[in-house]
């Protein structure tokens, strides 16, 4: 039986789709990829590096607990950078191919101009992507400070997938399993994934709080 060309170019169409990166209704971002199985040993702590550890970061109950204040000194003491307290995923640096991170944040009401989840590194600035969070309306995840991403996050569990095709330049953004933002990348470099709370270099908020679990990195 021959097809209708009507739905033949649909289907031609939504093929075309799914191989272009514009993922299909239903399906999960992390199809088509491989876990990346990832111990203890693959998350690498940061915090200001005149504070305990347990002053900045707790593990309990599968959940990982970042905080810091906005007067809190840098990660090591010649360093110029903002107050942090982040997990950085070593190991799996990457300069090229397709690979994904994916994790389940939670932020507290309040917690305003900090970066929740970056891609550090690139061959312009040093990042390739930073996810920030802003008091907004209920809680506003932005590109950086620019771009809105979503809404409404504070207070509440919500789903995180960042792709990085770095052999095309891309970078998708999906909250609980929706599209959210694309946008090119910052060119090839020493490429990581990192989350956790790192405060923006303005306007941010005195605590900065947010919580992580079932943090995971797939490739193909």
């Amino acid at each position: 039986m021959k097809m209708n060309s009507f739905y033949y170019k649909l289907l031609c169409l939504l093929i075309l789709s799914f191989f272009e990166g514009h993922y299909l209704c239903g399906a999960d971002p992390t199809d088509g990829f491989t876990l990346v199985p990832l111990t203890e040993d693959n998350f690498k702590l940061q915090k200001p590096y005149n504070e305990p550890l347990d002053d900045r970061y707790s593990y309990k109950d599968g959940v990982r607990s970042f905080w810091i204040y906005n007067n809190d000194k840098p990660y090591s003491p010649d360093s110029p950078t903002r107050p942090r307290s982040e997990l950085r995923i070593s190991g799996h640096d990457y300069s090229s191919g397709i690979w994904q991170f994916e994790g389940y944040a939670y932020v507290p009401s309040g917690t305003s101009g900090v970066t929740i989840v970056q891609i550090h590194g690139a061959s312009e600035g040093e990042t390739t992507l930073q996810l920030r969070m802003y008091e907004g309306d209920g809680g506003d995840l932005r590109y950086y400070r620019y771009n809105l991403v979503d809404t409404g996050l504070y207070d509440k569990w919500f789903r995180v997938n960042i792709i990085h095709n770095v052999d095309k330049g891309k970078v998708i953004v999906f909250i609980d399993g929706v599209k959210k933002f694309v946008v090119k990348d910052q060119g090839p470099g020493d490429l990581y994934f990192k989350c956790g709370v790192y405060a923006a270099p303005f306007n941010s908020s005195n605590y900065m709080e947010s919580r992580w679990k079932e943090i995971k990195i797939y490739k193909k």
